[in-house]
Parts: structure tokens; sequence; C-alpha cells
């Protein structure tokens, strides 16, 4: 009887591992941020150069208008079961400075804890389940410089805190670095993330009555242990052109180079795999924006059992009204061809000092 009733909430720590590395470490770190990025298939590396930077290349801060800047987006995954939320504030500290802080979380609320639904006695009583969360936050601190009127330079220091419950949780630290430059029309950008590694450190306290369950029900106790993210290099060339006097137009492709080993990706190998991912950004008078993306391309197999590529398409809109921008996309959080698509919604304020042009 017991063998049916392993609770959902150790399926989530299976999902996250007790290895000391593997694949896919801290992995809510790169869904993205923004709906801006989302709608041009997170291909932003170069051109990322508001609030948003903090998280996708720390060098684009130095290019953020306004004095301040705050940030927030949210959506919904999997008909609402995950929700991820994201905030920050940036801000110009001199002529030549930036800092900002991002805080991004990732949760799973609500979930049935059914270790305790028999007692000692065998009967059920179902007042017994409880519920808890399983939750991933990032805390991201960010700074920047202007080199020259070409080149920024940044950096990130990031803590990260995972949780499942009252039965385990998790604390890390990593370093990310970042450049970028310009060249008339054209923006380059790289960003380092993990570069020495990013660690988290498991600990678990698990009842006797819980072990006992583990132990009936065949499954494995979790131990103490130390997770390692390996380091991930992102590099982007972004180009962008006047169409007419009211429209311009900004496209950038992105290379994702991981360093994990094999992945289901364009270029596959071993220990690097390169994913490529490209956006295009329409904008009126710099106020009205239409976006657009390919990304996530993978390999499948048909009803032929033949080797295919799929590729998961997004799109967005946005609107900047005086100092108010709105965005919106919609974009697949998997696979194509499961259509699972979610809505994002983001929302940016600049902020000026008084005397400023806006």
């Amino acid at each position: 009887m017991r063998k049916l009733l392993i609770i959902t909430s150790f399926i989530l720590i299976g999902s996250q591992g007790f290895t000391q590395s593997r694949k896919y470490s801290n992995e809510f770190l790169n869904i993205g941020v923004g709906s801006r990025a989302f709608g041009m298939s997170n291909a932003v590396v170069a051109s990322a150069n508001d609030v948003t930077a903090g998280y996708w290349n720390p060098a684009g801060l130095t290019r953020m208008s306004g004095n301040l800047q705050v940030g927030l987006m949210h959506s919904e995954y999997f008909a609402g079961i995950a929700k991820y939320d994201y905030g920050a504030v940036a801000a110009q500290i001199d002529a030549k400075s930036f800092a900002a802080l991002s805080v991004v979380r990732f949760g799973v609320d609500d979930i049935p804890n059914t270790t305790e639904l028999i007692d000692a006695n065998g009967n059920i009583n179902y007042d017994r389940i409880k519920s808890f969360s399983a939750v991933d936050y990032a805390f991201i601190g960010s700074y920047a410089r202007k080199q020259t009127d070409n080149l920024s330079i940044g950096g990130n220091v990031k803590v990260i805190h995972r949780k499942v419950g009252d039965f385990g949780q998790s604390w890390g630290f990593g370093l990310d670095a970042a450049l970028q430059y310009r060249l008339k029309q054209f923006s380059f950008g790289l960003m380092a993330k993990d570069i020495t590694t990013t660690f988290n450190a498991w600990s678990y306290s698990l009842d006797q009555r819980t072990r006992d369950v583990f132990t009936q029900t065949g499954n494995e106790i979790p131990e103490n242990s130390t997770e390692i993210t390996t380091p991930k290099v992102i590099l982007g060339v972004g180009y962008e052109t006047k169409i007419s006097p009211k429209f311009s137009l900004n496209t950038e492709v992105n290379l994702d180079v991981t360093t994990d080993g094999k992945r289901n990706v364009l270029v596959q190998g071993d220990p690097f795999s390169i994913d490529p991912h490209i956006g295009a950004e329409l904008s009126y008078r710099q106020m009205v924006y239409l976006r657009g993306g390919l990304g996530n391309i993978q390999q499948s197999k048909d009803f032929n059992d033949r080797q295919v590529y799929t590729m998961q398409p997004n799109i967005g809109i946005g609107l900047k009204i005086r100092n108010l921008s709105i965005d919106y996309a919609l974009t697949d959080i998997g696979n194509a061809s499961d259509a699972l698509y979610s809505n994002v919604f983001s929302l940016r304020l600049d902020i000026f000092r008084s005397g400023e042009n806006k």
C-alpha cells in the first residue's frame, strides 16, 4: 500500500540531484528574465541595456536610460503549477559605474506531503496530509563600468538558495564576468557564467518516520552533498539599422557554449555543446516594439523513426509610455512539439534626476 504513497516532494528532490557534479544544475537560472528577452528567444547578450542586463550581461547596465530603473516580471508554467517571478533595481553610481540587484524565484507551492497519511497502526487519515513548497531563489548583485565609449565590463556575485519544505535545503555561491563592445551599428557581447564553478551545498533533515517510509517504499534516503554547476559562455553579435525615420530593426545571434557534456542541441560534443538562438526586434519611434525569435533547436524522431530537428518560436510585443515600458511575450518553455506556451508579462520604470532629459 505504501508504495502507492510516494510523495510528490521527493520526486522533485530527486530531480534536483544529489551527486557532486551533474548536467543541468541550477537550470532555473537559465530560463531567462524579461519579456523582451523571451520574445527574442533570449538572444540579448549583446543588446541588453536596461535593468535586466544584471541578469543577461551586467556590462550592459552602462547603457541604461535614466539614473534608476526598476523591473518586474511574472509568469506561470504547467497550467499555473509552477510560478516564476523576477524583480530588480539598477542605479547609476557615477559617470562610469552602475550597479544592480536582482531576485529570481521559481517555485511549486502546495505540494501534498503524504508521509504521515498512514499511522503506525495502518489507518489512513487524510487530515494528516500537509502541504509544502519546493522553491529556488537567486540573489544577484551586479556591477558595471565603462572602460571607453565603446567598451564596458561587468560582473555578478550570485547567492543561490534552494529549499524543499522542511526536508532539505541548499546554499550556493557563484561569479559571472561579462563585457559589451559597440562598433558603429554592431554590438558584441560575452557573458561567462559560473566562471569559478558554482556550488550548492545540500543538507537534509528527515525524521525517523520519513526515513522509514522511504525505506519501505524502496526510495533512496538523500545524504548531504555538494552540487556543482560548471562554467557556461554566451557569445552574442547584434546589428541595429534604421529602416526609415520611424522604424528601426535590431537583430541578434547568440551562441550558448556549455561545458557539462553532450546536450541535445544543434552542436553536440563532450564536454562542449553549442546552442544557437536568434532574435529580432522591430521598433516604431522607439515606442512600439514587435519581437520574434527562434531557439531550442533539438533532435527528435518523427512517426517514421527518422531523426529530425525541431525549434522553438517565440513572439512578443512592447509599449513604452514616457518612463514606463510594458512588455509581453508568448513563449514555449519546452519542446516546440509539446505546444506548451506561457504568457510572460514584465514592467520597467525609468527614473531620472530632476532636470535631466527623459
